[in-house]
């Protein structure tokens, strides 16, 4: 055989073996075997260049190569999903879904809601083209180098072997019927996860090198998944289940059935989808898995409903955020008995204090658990919380351990109760609790560590100054090596400080040039940016459009500050005291002179007005002239307030194509004015 045969037959029994190993769980051959067959198609493909397939098996190794994400628009708006935590939401859906056929009969399609970072695959002749995450569910990252690295994905399609296929409606008696082919182009949508096994032995090797834990599966997938190098995401075992197949030539009329025909190509689609007609069904099928998904080897949060006929979906429709033909059951949290041995504390980027409990280690929703947040001192005495105590915990969402009760009949006779500190556990300061506020902080805030490099953190971020080439882990190694001690010396690195041996020259310039890069973020991101506290995301648009300049803001009397609607007694003095302090007033002066914006800029000056001052808006829908984020901006630059759900204190609506009818119903009940695109324009206009 030619070496160019080899190449093909190699790839070929590559996938093939992947597929059985990953996906059916019944390899035929062992590892060595196979890490043989491996050596040998790297070997002849490394002669045969011109041989190069982005689909090889070859490529599953990633590469160390950094590589920026960049945005894709998906195709099918990836919607989320209403969740309900009850029987009776369960039923009132069963219902809704009843009335909006019109009394014709329907399916169920029953699943696992897997708790993983959502996937969409596209695939092109039977190749795996591009893989990209949710994302807004209208745009996602391009993820696709990293997700060719999760071997239960498979990169080229292959018809394994005949499956009967009644669920069809074939007639099987003449034996089983062929596979269906794949179309052309679909799209697949699934969840990428990490299975307990490899979270746990992560979390294991994280704890022996003295790095950050992570908290849960879902957040070590996804951190995994938007790594720079596809080597760190093969390395680390990710596993993916596909639930829904999109397309113009689908190869079924049931969402189920063609689930089923995805699994005939290769993928992998979960063993516990069941069809059903009933309400009492479903109960069942919610019950049956509430006990048995522990017994699974990935994390589950509960049960996905949908309506398996796709005509009927589509008759069915959307409201503005999720489909109404499908639903999310949630189940309730798994609770267990431990013994509470130590109380520690965290100094947060504010300076505030969180106490944690420290327990005897327990299994609870797949994860071994030995510590909760306990969120501040009042939550501690509204349990009496004593050192040996019994407490009950939950997963907040299958997430956070949190105590929810004591057993006091366990209590030892010496326990004794728990005292919140008084003294900083970082620097010594003492604490201080201001009025209104339920935590206690240290206000030590230009020489508590973690308030250092948490701020330098929350300076960096997306909604912030969004330097993505730095990261928590970046900023801790910068702190210890003493190159940064403020934000504002973040603008002093140079690229031979942080290339290491000159290994990193190439990551070292990215990090220089997006630092640099942060320099045009608009004035009103810089205010975020400061860290003041209390002054949020909201409220610092609000300070920055009012003020206009940094020197402004900076003199301001409390008075002042509180005449501007969401700026209270408690932000006010706080923001007064940021600006009376000497370090931070030194620092403002630095980023000035490297040339943040400090000012709004003259376009955003001749855009602001008060033409909506005082009015909380609400929009809803698709529209024409701008995207909804554009239209958030516009109602905040002339003085407006966005919110989120309608009131009586709303006073519009502002409605594109689409508006939930829900929320129709909502607005013409109160008397909500509802306003179009075209008015709304012309207001702005007049």
């Amino acid at each position: 055989m030619d070496e160019i045969k080899r190449i093909e037959q190699l790839r070929k029994e590559l996938h093939e073996h992947n597929y059985k190993y990953y996906v059916l769980n019944q390899p035929t051959i062992g590892d060595q075997e196979f890490d043989f067959m491996m050596h040998e198609l790297q070997d002849l493909e490394a002669k045969h260049p011109e041989m190069a397939d982005p689909n090889s098996p070859t490529q599953r190794v990633g590469s160390d190569l950094n590589a920026e994400f960049r945005q894709v628009e998906h195709k099918y708006p990836m919607l989320s999903l209403a969740n309900t935590y009850n029987e009776q939401d369960v039923a009132d859906w069963y219902e809704s879904v009843k009335k909006g056929l019109a009394g014709e009969d329907f399916e169920v399609c029953c699943e696992m809601k897997y708790d993983g970072l959502s996937i969409s695959l596209t695939y092109v002749d039977g190749k795996l083209t591009q893989a990209v995450t949710r994302g807004d569910g209208v745009h996602g990252d391009d993820v696709t180098a990293n997700v060719k690295t999760i071997r239960s994905i498979p990169l080229v399609l292959e018809n394994h072997g005949d499956r009967s296929l009644d669920m069809l409606g074939e007639a099987s008696n003449q034996g089983p019927v062929p596979v269906i082919p794949y179309p052309r182009e679909f799209e697949i949508r699934g969840e990428i996860l990490m299975p307990w096994s490899v979270f746990e032995r992560l979390n294991k090797e994280r704890e022996e090198a003295e790095e950050p834990l992570f908290a849960n599966p879902r957040n070590a997938a996804s951190g995994t998944l938007k790594s720079q190098k596809s080597s760190l995401v093969a390395s680390r075992q990710l596993d993916a289940y596909l639930y829904y197949l999109l397309g113009e030539e689908l190869p079924a009329e049931g969402h189920f059935e063609n689930l089923e025909v995805a699994r005939s190509w290769g993928f992998k689609i979960s063993e516990g989808m069941k069809k059903v007609k009933t309400l009492q069904e479903i109960y069942d099928f919610i019950n049956y898995w509430d006990t048995e998904r522990k017994k699974l080897p990935v994390a589950t949060d509960g049960i996905v409903l949908k309506v398996n006929s796709i005509r009927q979906q589509r008759a069915l429709g959307f409201t503005a955020k999720s489909p109404r033909w499908a639903i999310a059951y949630k189940f309730k949290a798994e609770r267990v008995c431990t013994r509470l041995n130590e109380v520690t504390y965290q100094v947060g980027r504010t300076g505030a204090i969180t106490p944690v409990a420290n327990m005897d280690p327990v299994q609870l929703a797949g994860t071994t658990v030995k510590r909760a947040t306990l969120n501040n001192e009042d939550f501690i005495k509204s349990f009496d919380l004593h050192i040996g105590d019994y407490v009950y915990v939950e997963k907040g969402g299958e997430i956070i351990p949190k105590i929810v009760g004591v057993d006091i009949d366990q209590r030892p006779i010496i326990a004794q109760p728990v005292e919140f500190i008084k003294r900083c556990p970082e620097c010594g300061t003492p604490l201080v609790r201001y009025e209104g506020e339920a935590a206690w902080y240290c206000p030590n805030d230009t020489g508590c560590p973690p308030q250092i490099k948490g701020r330098i953190e929350h300076f960096i971020a997306r909604k912030a100054m969004n330097i993505d080439s730095l990261g928590p882990e970046t900023v801790d190694e910068y702190y210890r090596h003493h190159l940064i001690h403020n934000i504002a010396d973040l603008y002093d690195i140079e690229v031979q400080q942080i290339n290491g041996d000159g290994s990193r020259t190439k990551s070292a310039q990215r990090i220089v040039n997006g630092i640099a890069a942060s320099k045009d973020v608009p004035f009103e991101r810089v205010v975020f940016a400061l860290g003041i506290r209390f002054v949020g995301e909201t409220s610092a648009k609000l300070l920055a459009r009012h003020f206009k300049n940094i020197d402004a803001l900076m003199n301001a009397g409390i008075e002042e500050l509180q005449e501007i609607e969401g700026i209270g007694e408690v932000m006010a003095k706080s923001i007064i005291t940021y600006f009376h302090n000497e370090e931070n007033l030194k620092i403002i002066e630095r980023l000035r002179a490297y040339g943040l914006q400090m000012e709004l800029s003259e376009a955003q000056t001749a855009n602001v007005s008060d033409k909506l001052a005082g009015q909380s808006v609400v929009i809803s829908g698709v529209f024409a002239h701008h995207s909804r984020d554009e239209y958030k901006a516009i109602i905040e630059q002339n003085g407006g307030k966005n919110v989120g759900s309608i009131s009586s204190k709303t006073s519009f609506i502002l409605a594109g194509e689409n508006m939930g009818p829900s929320k129709l119903q909502k607005a013409e009940k109160l008397g909500i004015k509802i306003m179009s695109e075209e008015e709304f324009l012309s207001l702005l206009n007049s």
